[in-house]
């Protein structure tokens, strides 16, 4: 209503104080809080999002910015090309690098969406598998292979074990761990191998774990979707596996959240270092970045 009542500087910190907030007291964040809310400024059709790029004033009461929050394009399948350039642009993927045309990568997307994939809820995902698409994904660990056992005493719950082999770059690393359950080891095994070569993983946590089956008429083999939540200090990125296997299904979505994390660190890490010439890269990131 243009009513002064703080300055904008403190006004714009709104966002990252609800965070605060919800971290202190140890609650996941709601999409559907207005202002600072993921979901607060979030568009999804195709002829919406065109309108947005044209003129925001058409959908949107103030600029998002203003409360420290950003605006949020979906991909699902109701997307169009003005989706897929949005978002392109948003994650810093040229389209062009590679002759990438974007009805093509709407037609995979919708095709995706068929199968059981939901990138409208894993913003994380849907960048990997654009990078992937236009032929620039770098993968900063690739994973050779795993195992998890699960071992049922008479009068003990459940316990899991983890065993993987990772590469990164021309190294290679296995490792086991246990957990509470089969994603936990995994999970658990997948740091304990990277931290020998990423240091920071200590910041990023799991906030929420999903399971959904796409289609239950198969029963027991039908296939499931595992959507994961992950966040560091800065934000909460999305991750999404679909397969008959829950496990394999769980491995997607993990896989691709501790390469987004990844590739986050490694290109900040490049930053820093552009702006502080006498600053080393460590020499692991140096190799696959």
């Amino acid at each position: 209503m243009n009513r002064p009542c703080i300055p904008p500087d403190k006004l714009a910190g709104l966002k990252s104080l609800s965070r605060y907030v919800s971290e202190t007291a140890n609650i996941v964040p709601l999409n559907s809080r207005p202002f600072v809310g993921r979901s607060a400024f979030a568009h999804k059709g195709g002829i919406h999002v065109s309108a947005i790029m044209k003129d925001s004033r058409a959908y949107e009461h103030m600029d998002p910015e203003t409360v420290g929050n950003q605006r949020r394009v979906l991909m699902s399948d109701l997307a169009g090309k003005s989706n897929v350039e949005y978002k392109a642009k948003e994650m810093g993927v040229d389209l062009g690098a590679n002759g990438s045309d974007s009805k093509a990568i709407v037609a995979a997307i919708k095709q995706m969406e068929d199968e059981g994939y939901q990138f409208d809820v894993a913003d994380g995902s849907f960048q990997i598998m654009l990078e992937k698409f236009t032929e620039q994904f770098k993968p900063l660990f690739d994973l050779e292979s795993f195992r998890v056992t699960i071992e049922k005493d008479k009068d003990l719950p459940c316990s899991a074990h983890a065993t993987i082999k990772i590469s990164v770059g021309d190294s290679h690393e296995i490792t086991a761990a246990e957990g509470l359950g089969p994603v936990s080891a995994l999970d658990n095994a997948l740091r304990k191998a990277l931290g020998n070569f990423y240091p920071d993983l200590d910041t990023m946590k799991l906030v929420d774990f999903k399971v959904r089956v796409v289609d239950g008429r198969e029963g027991t083999e039908a296939r499931v979707r595992v959507l994961v939540d992950s966040r560091d200090q800065d934000q909460i990125w999305s991750t999404i596996g679909v397969s008959e296997d829950i496990i394999e299904a769980s491995w997607q979505a993990l896989a691709d959240s501790f390469q987004f994390k990844l590739a986050k660190e490694v290109k900040k890490e490049g930053n820093n270092a552009a702006g502080t010439a006498t600053r080393p890269i460590p020499r692991p990131m140096l190799g696959i970045a």
